[in-house]
């Protein structure tokens, strides 16, 4: 059954984000490999890689009778578009903060 499933709730496990960074540096691996990075039974692993293909934030490449998988670049960057407008507005207000505290630290 494949069930539609939204980024961000995948990316919400800590888990999964850990895959993704994983990821990220080595580009590409298979689910054996990705479970020896974790303390985790192999099952719960592919389990995870199973929602973040769904979501699409990776895709499966089959080799033979292996499977790898590599982040999917393109919902990465509309994750990261999305989060844009909030890190800006974050970066604005820790800006103004930073500013603040160091008016009151000089007087």
């Amino acid at each position: 059954m494949n069930l539609r499933r939204d980024p961000f709730q995948a990316i919400a496990d800590p888990t999964r984000r850990a895959i993704l960074l994983l990821l990220a540096t080595s580009h590409t691996l298979t689910a054996g490999i990705i479970a020896t990075n974790f303390n985790t039974a192999r099952p719960t692993i592919s389990k995870h890689l199973q929602i973040l293909t769904e979501c699409n934030l990776l895709s499966q490449i089959q080799t033979g009778r292996e499977v790898h998988y590599t982040i999917n670049a393109a919902k990465m960057k509309e994750v990261a578009e999305f989060l844009e407008p909030f890190r800006m507005l974050w970066e604005n207000r820790f800006n103004k903060l930073e500013a603040v505290m160091k008016k009151h630290k000089t007087t």
